[in-house]
């Protein structure tokens, strides 16, 4: 899935929580499930893919992402649960 999207990854259900954004999100999760990317997500293992959101271009999918970390917990949560209610890992989904 090669387009510009906005997506939650986590540790576990209710756990720790990272936002990002990408280009090509199905190669981004991969790097966040094998522990490629450094820093905040994989100090805290967040490697399963909760929530996304794709958009037509990149500078929407930035916007909506900074929308998104200026937000609180409780939004983010929200969020994730009318997308994923079960917080399954959404990666084997892309393909």
């Amino acid at each position: 899935m090669k387009l510009p999207a906005v997506y939650i990854v986590a540790n576990k259900r209710n756990g720790t929580l990272y936002t990002g954004v990408t280009s090509d999100l199905s190669h981004r999760a991969g790097q966040h499930r094998d522990g490629y990317v450094e820093g905040f997500s994989r100090k805290y293992g967040c490697k399963i893919l909760v929530w996304y959101e794709v958009h037509a271009t990149m500078t929407d999918a930035i916007v909506r992402e900074k929308q998104i970390k200026a937000g609180n917990r409780a939004r983010k949560l929200e969020l994730i649960e009318s997308f994923n209610p079960e917080w399954i890992d959404l990666y084997e989904s892309l393909f």
